[in-house]
C-alpha cells in the first residue's frame, strides 16, 4: 500500500509538469528568481559591512538562514496532493530518500564553507568588484561540469564561457584600483583571494547539485528538488551556527544593531530581507539546474553580475573603471553568445524530434 501510495504521489507530481511549455515556464520562473537573489544579495550584503556590521559568521549565516521560508511551496504542494488524492491519510509529507538526504547534507556544508569565503570577500571588496570576480565561477563551472557530469559543449557555450572569464581577467588586472579608503593593501587582496575561491567552491557545488539529480535513482519533481535545497541550507545555516558561537556573534548582535549607522529597526530590516532575498537565489537556482544544467544557471548568475555591478555604482558611489565597463560588455556579450547558441540547440532538437516521428510514422505504414 505505502508503495502504490507514492507512485500515486509522484503521477500526480509528474501531472503537474507533462508539458515542454510547463518545463519551459518553470526554467524563467526559476531564472526571474535567481536574478533578483543573484542582484539584491549581494547588495545587502555589502550595505550590512558598509554601514557598522562586522560579523562574518553572521552575515554568511544570513546566506541562508531563511531556509524555513522553503516550507511555504512545500505546504503548498502537499495540500495540492493531499485535495487530489483519493486517499487523504496515505499522502507522503516529502519525497527526499535517506541517500538524497545525505548527499544534500554534504552539499550544505560545502554551501557553508563558499557562505563564508564569500561573505569574507564581500566584507573587503565594493559589490562591483566582487560580483565581477564571482563572474569567474563559470570557468570553474564548466571545467568541473565537464568531469562531473561530462557536460556537452558547443562553440557557443565554450565562447560564452570564455568571454566570461576574460570579463573577470579585465577586472583583476586593476587589481587594488578601487580599493576602499579605510582598508589595508593586504586586506584588499585577501577579499580579492577569498572571493575567488568563493566562485571556485561553488562552480563545484554546481555540478555536484546536477549529479546529485542524476543519481537520485528516481523521478526529479520541482517538490524534490525544494525540499533538498532546504536541506542543503539547513546544513550550511548549521555550519555556520557553529562558528558564530565559536566567535561569539549571538551575543554582539544586539550592540551591533545599536551601533549600526542607519539605526536598530533598518539594521533587522537589512538582516530580515537578506535571509529572504538570498533564499530567492537558492530556490532560483536549483529550479534552473533541475530544468535545464549547471552549466545553464551558471551562465545566468555571470551574465547578471553587470546588473549588480551597476548597481553598485549607483547606490555605494563605487568607481565605475574602464575595466569595469569592458567586463561588463565582455560579460553581456558572453550571455548573449550562449543565448543563441542555445537556440539554435533547441530549433536542431525540435528537427530532430519532428524526423523521428516522420520516420516512425512512414515505418508503421509500411
Amino acid at each position: 500500500m505505502e508503495h502504490s501510495t507514492s507512485t500515486s504521489d509522484m503521477a500526480r507530481e509528474r501531472g503537474n509538469e507533462p508539458t515542454k511549455k510547463m518545463k519551459l515556464a518553470l526554467l524563467l520562473i526559476s531564472a526571474a528568481i535567481l536574478i533578483l537573489g543573484n542582484s539584491g544579495g549581494p547588495l545587502l550584503l555589502r550595505l550590512y559591512f558598509v554601514r557598522g556590521g562586522t560579523r562574518l559568521w553572521f552575515s554568511s549565516w544570513l546566506e541562508t538562514g531563511g531556509w524555513p521560508f522553503m516550507f511555504i511551496p512545500l505546504a503548498v504542494s502537499y495540500f495540492y496532493r493531499r485535495r487530489t488524492s483519493n486517499d487523504h491519510l496515505q499522502t507522503k509529507l516529502f519525497f527526499i530518500t535517506p541517500r538524497l538526504f545525505l548527499a544534500s547534507a554534504f552539499l550544505g556544508i560545502l554551501t557553508g564553507l563558499d557562505d563564508y569565503m564569500y561573505a569574507y570577500g564581500s566584507s573587503y571588496l565594493p559589490v562591483s568588484t566582487s560580483s565581477l570576480l564571482i563572474s569567474t565561477q563559470l570557468m570553474f563551472n564548466a571545467i568541473f561540469a565537464f568531469f562531473v557530469v561530462k557536460q556537452k559543449f558547443t562553440s557557443y557555450s565554450i565562447n560564452s564561457v570564455f568571454l566570461l572569464t576574460l570579463g573577470a581577467v579585465v577586472l583583476g588586472l586593476h587589481t587594488g584600483g578601487d580599493r576602499p579608503a579605510n582598508e589595508t593593501h593586504l586586506q584588499y587582496i585577501k577579499g580579492f583571494v577569498m572571493t575567488i575561491g568563493a566562485a571556485l567552491l561553488y562552480g563545484l557545488v554546481l555540478p555536484l547539485i546536477e549529479l546529485a539529480y542524476m543519481k537520485a535513482r528516481q523521478e526529479i519533481t520541482y517538490t524534490l528538488v525544494i525540499e533538498m535545497q532546504m536541506v542543503m541550507s539547513f546544513f550550511a545555516t548549521a555550519f555556520c551556527t557553529v562558528g558564530m558561537l565559536i566567535n561569539h556573534d549571538f551575543q554582539a548582535i544586539s550592540r551591533e544593531a545599536y551601533e549600526f549607522e542607519l539605526g536598530p529597526v533598518k539594521y533587522y530590516m537589512v538582516v530580515v530581507f537578506s535571509a529572504i532575498i538570498w533564499q530567492c537565489f537558492f530556490l532560483g537556482m536549483v529550479g534552473v539546474v533541475s530544468s535545464s544544467s549547471s552549466l545553464h544557471a551558471g551562465v545566468i548568475i555571470a551574465a547578471f553580475i553587470p546588473v549588480t555591478e551597476v548597481l553598485g555604482v549607483i547606490f555605494f558611489h563605487e568607481k565605475f573603471s574602464a575595466e569595469k565597463g569592458v567586463s561588463l560588455a565582455l560579460s553581456l556579450w558572453g550571455f548573449a553568445s550562449y543565448l543563441y547558441g542555445e537556440k539554435k540547440k533547441m530549433a536542431k532538437d525540435q528537427k530532430q524530434i519532428i524526423q523521428k516521428t516522420e520516420l516512425v510514422k512512414e515505418t508503421e505504414l509500411a
